[in-house]
């Protein structure tokens, strides 16, 4: 190979076949480089002087293309930010001229100054958004004027016409006034009464009320306290606990008498009966709760003054047990084996007042109103008994029965009245009819009966939730929890190994308390109120308690 191939050889071998540089110092030397191999191989031949001249053009325009590559690439795809730039601007873009969109190519091509995109309004979807209505004064002022238009009386003089009523209230208000709607959110529509005519246009929609969002409270289904009760005789007519509104809770255990503080706890031995062979078949608190009358096995009522510990009087007038008491005022009810009724006024020597004789057989329950009007008896015979209030200073030592309620198929020895409904009263069977049954003794009519499958031993209102408890012997021998008055079951307290026999409320109306032939009393605290309710109910009491101040002075 001559000389001037070789030098055009090493020319190629030096041309440059890359683009591609780190920096620009590094296009700097390459250039340098460059420019002294061309002084070198251009003494060169003829031959090479045409390669030379090309490979020379072919470095400037190297050269020139490494210097442009900060410039925009032309054939590149749009950035994202760019599309959506345009896209946004296609309506002004279309209506400029030919010669106007290069100008707007370049500008597009520059930093956007703003976030591209952004206070772009979101496309609705299908079906739009929830509507939510603009309620002004003036629409708020209409309907205000249409509810107090109605019942105006209409003026028979009144010459304009409905078409020029029209026509002022289109122009004054925009619509037909008389076409208005008033929109009620909440709520079933009263009854109106009769010959009523409304002509306004209502709209209702029903929603929940907020009584039905409510939560269930929780009720648990293990007693808050257990107490041994040894020697407590198992027999279903009689009643052998009360609690007090001074919260002392009294049991009766064969002959003896024990109260027990439930606040602070202690126990306290109140009487003993003198001979073995007698027990106590009843007792009952005051409603001050300082004295506790006593029924024993032979035939007699005692009455103890508790603070003291110091026995009253012993009021002699029945001819068997006396296994129910009941208290109104100053005047004590006592039912016994007998199937007689006896009041007595503690307040005199001649105590014994009036008897009441409705009963074949044992009177096992006995309870008088909230109100203090009706007497209601039950008895083994399977009789529910109303006595009216006691008359003082009647000569009529014999009670007028007002009605007998029969539909019972066994012993009836549960009853309750209601606290919040004066005529309602409860009653529950023994074990050959197990039914609940609610009447209203102002006409005597069975309102309600459910059939619990069990014997019925006791029965009390919870006022704190409206609901009916009852206690249960054979053969569930549990509690349950009724709401009233649609006696649906809310809750069962199982836990008693023996029939129950009696339940009682604390004077709080929170716990319930339940004494069993399995020998032991069950506190379950089932009707605790959330705080504020709480705080509703005592404001409520403290108010009415200053109204009463108020009217004493």
């Amino acid at each position: 190979m001559s000389q001037s191939q070789k030098s055009c050889v090493g020319f190629k071998s030096c041309g440059v076949t890359s683009t591609k540089f780190k920096s620009h110092k590094e296009r700097r030397e390459t250039r340098v480089i460059l420019l002294n191999e061309r002084s070198t191989f251009s003494s060169g031949g003829d031959v090479c002087e045409n390669l030379d001249k090309m490979a020379q053009f072919g470095f400037e325009n190297d050269i020139h293309s490494i210097l442009k590559l900060d410039m925009p690439i032309t054939n590149a795809p749009m950035a994202r930010w760019q599309r959506k730039a345009s896209s946004s601007n296609t309506a002004g873009l279309s209506s400029l001229s030919p010669g106007k969109s290069a100008n707007v190519s370049l500008s597009s091509s520059k930093t956007p100054t703003k976030t591209p995109g952004k206070g772009k309004k979101t496309p609705s979807k299908m079906g739009g958004d929830r509507f939510i209505p603009i309620r002004s004064n003036k629409q708020m002022d209409v309907a205000n004027f249409l509810i107090t238009k109605e019942n105006e009386p209409v003026d028979a003089n009144t010459s304009v016409s409905s078409e020029s009523q029209k026509f002022w209230s289109v122009t004054l208000n925009g619509y037909n006034i008389e076409d208005a709607k008033i929109l009620h959110l909440g709520g079933k529509p009263l009854n109106a009464p009769e010959g009523y005519q409304n002509n306004l246009k209502v709209l209702y929609s029903q929603a929940m009320t907020p009584a039905s969002l409510k939560k269930n409270r929780y009720i648990s289904s293990s007693p808050d306290r257990i107490l041994d009760a040894p020697d407590l005789r198992n027999d279903f007519y009689l009643n052998l606990l009360d609690w007090s509104s001074r919260n002392i809770l009294a049991v009766a255990l064969n002959n003896n008498v024990y109260l027990w503080d439930a606040a602070q706890g202690d126990i306290h031995l109140l009487m003993k009966m003198e001979r073995e062979e007698d027990y106590i078949s009843s007792l009952s608190w005051t409603k001050e709760g300082n004295y506790l009358a006593v029924g024993t096995s032979d035939c007699k009522v005692q009455l103890w003054d508790v603070e003291n510990q110091k026995r009253l009087r012993s009021m002699s007038s029945h001819t068997a047990r006396i296994g129910v008491l009941s208290w109104n005022d100053h005047i004590l009810s006592s039912g016994s084996r007998s199937g007689q009724i006896h009041h007595h006024d503690v307040r005199v020597a001649d105590h014994h007042i009036s008897t009441l004789a409705g009963h074949s057989q044992e009177v096992c329950g006995l309870k008088w109103s909230p109100d203090g009007r009706y007497l209601a008896s039950g008895g083994n015979d399977n009789l529910v008994c109303l006595w009216p209030r006691v008359q003082e200073g009647s000569s009529n030592r014999d009670g007028q029965l007002i009605r007998c309620l029969n539909e019972h198929q066994g012993a009836v020895k549960a009853l309750a009245w209601c606290p919040w409904q004066s005529n309602i009263l409860a009653s529950g069977g023994g074990t050959s009819d197990r039914h609940i049954r609610t009447w209203n003794v102002n006409t005597g009519s069975c309102i309600s009966s459910l059939d619990t499958q069990s014997q019925i031993s006791s029965l009390l209102f919870a006022p704190n939730y409206k609901e009916l408890v009852s206690a249960h012997g054979y053969a569930h021998n549990n509690v349950v929890i009724w709401k009233y008055p649609s006696l649906t079951k809310v809750a069962e307290l199982n836990g008693h190994d023996g029939r129950v026999l009696n339940l009682i409320l604390s004077p709080d109306n929170t716990t319930v308390a339940t004494v069993a032939g399995d020998e032991t009393i069950r506190l379950w605290k089932s009707f605790e109120m959330d705080p504020a309710t709480k705080k509703s109910k005592e404001r409520l009491v403290k108010s009415a308690s200053s109204v009463i101040h108020q009217s004493i002075r």
